[in-house]
């Protein structure tokens, strides 16, 4: 992962949703210790309390845990917290904004329907 030190997202986020995708990919297992603040730190060249603010967003949504002196680790649900947050986040901001731009275009329901259908078959095939 390259940051973006110029970009409007601040750093901790995306180092949390680089971890996240970690985790979705399966290079972070339920119960897997992840790497510390020090670390991240030392990978991304950035300050350890940035990386500790990204791993600590995570411990309060419930996708780290702490092992007291050990570190933090990846919790069972871990997978299916990101994915809801995710779905209920971000794909619906998406498909919002999907909506409004087909309504300035004047689009029916039915052709911006059919525009995601396409898409996801794309993706499928």
């Amino acid at each position: 992962m390259i940051l973006d030190t110029d970009g409007l997202k601040p750093i901790y986020i995306q180092i949390a949703e680089w971890l996240e995708s970690e985790i979705l990919h399966g290079n972070f297992q339920a119960d897997e210790k992840v790497y510390s603040q020090y670390k991240l730190a030392d990978l991304y060249n950035i300050n350890p309390a940035t990386a500790a603010k990204g791993l600590t967003k995570l411990a309060e949504e419930g996708i780290l845990y702490d092992k007291r002196g050990l570190g933090k680790f990846v919790s069972t649900n871990a997978k299916q917290i990101i994915v809801d947050k995710r779905k209920n986040q971000t794909l619906r901001n998406l498909v919002n904004d999907l909506v409004t731009e087909a309504g300035r275009l004047e689009l029916s329901e039915e052709d911006t329907i059919k525009l995601v259908r396409d898409a996801w078959k794309g993706e499928q095939g």
